[in-house]
């Protein structure tokens, strides 16, 4: 079966005095819709390329929670491991799919400045674009609504704000959607997701 390494949140627990590596098991579940064994990475980097060289991923999957430390997050030690996922997936040609907090992981990657936002935190909308959809779902306070030439914009929300981009050289695309969240999983996503990873 083929892998697809996946981020997780870092949640700080004040009363036990941890810091935890955790993702929705939805995540996992999506992945393995997709017909793909699912690996999660621990924000550890150091075992960041013993990974990829031992599991040979197809895909690499940015998830979402915590905001960016440049925006107010908590959790710079995962901002530093996902811009490392990202070179290396670069350089050694992995596609990559950012979701939410995924895709501006990818926006600030390239140098797109984020903005503070309002109406798009658990609400549903439409998008227009190469990527239409009469709704999706919106968990976020901080979007974009200018791009770098680098990357192109698949679609953008009534108000503005960019939705859907991938970079015009590299398999890396983003989405402001969570796929993991719809139930049932949308047949739409998941092909966007096979299509990208493996051209099916």
């Amino acid at each position: 079966m083929k892998i697809v390494l996946y981020t997780q949140r870092v949640e700080i627990i004040e009363s036990y005095d941890e810091t935890r590596d955790c993702a929705d098991r939805q995540i996992p579940y999506l992945i393995k819709e997709c017909g793909y064994l699912p690996i999660p990475v621990p924000c550890i980097e150091e075992v960041l390329p013993i990974m990829i060289e031992q599991f040979i991923p197809v895909g690499i999957l940015l998830t979402g929670g915590n905001s960016l430390s440049e925006y107010g997050g908590n959790a710079p030690e995962r901002d530093k491991l996902e811009r490392i996922l990202l070179d290396i997936a670069i350089k050694k040609k992995i596609p990559v799919y950012g979701f939410c907090r995924g895709m501006q992981v990818i926006l600030d990657y390239f140098g797109c400045k984020l903005v503070d936002i309002g109406g798009h935190v658990a609400v549903r909308h439409e998008v227009f674009g190469n990527i239409s959809e009469k709704e999706v779902n919106s968990f976020h306070n901080q979007g974009c609504k200018n791009c770098v030439n680098s990357l192109e914009v698949l679609s953008k929300t009534a108000d503005g704000v960019i939705e859907a981009v991938r970079h015009k050289e590299y398999p890396i695309l983003g989405t402001m959607w969570h796929p993991e969240r719809e139930k049932p999983f949308k047949a739409q996503d998941i092909k966007r997701i096979k299509k990208l990873f493996e051209g099916v």
